[in-house]
């Protein structure tokens, strides 16, 4: 990997941790819960079911590749009409990786809430948010 190629990886791979760890907390009211000894259980397992289903690596690793392939074209056309058709094409792929990876990255983490909420649902919790 080249010099200015490892900094990109580097924002890639941070985005896509900060997509499951977003910080979210879940409300679990327990009030009428006839499980509510088991919140502490079905949270932990169902945090390890939502990671899977949203698979957010992945997802960010594919937002990036097409948001390169994207930024790659639009900015050799535009670095074409500059007289600098590489230049044009070099940013607009950091530029459309970056975008790419950050919103495939969101996306798996309402993967990961929607997954995650559904599975304490199902496990007969009563999740607020």
């Amino acid at each position: 990997m080249t010099s200015k190629k490892a900094p990109i990886a580097a924002a890639i791979l941070l985005l896509g941790g900060c997509a499951t760890y977003s910080g979210w907390q879940p409300t679990i009211d327990s009030y009428n819960d006839p499980n509510a000894a088991m919140i502490p259980q079905d949270t932990e397992q169902c945090k390890m079911l939502a990671q899977q289903a949203a698979s957010v690596g992945t997802e960010t690793a594919k937002g990036a590749a097409a948001g390169g392939l994207l930024g790659a074209a639009a900015g050799a056309a535009i670095g074409a009409v500059a007289g600098n058709p590489g230049g044009g094409a070099a940013i607009g792929a950091a530029a459309g990786g970056l975008g790419g990876g950050a919103q495939q990255g969101l996306s798996g983490d309402e993967q990961y809430r929607r997954a995650f909420i559904n599975c304490m649902r199902n496990r007969g919790h009563n999740v607020i948010n």
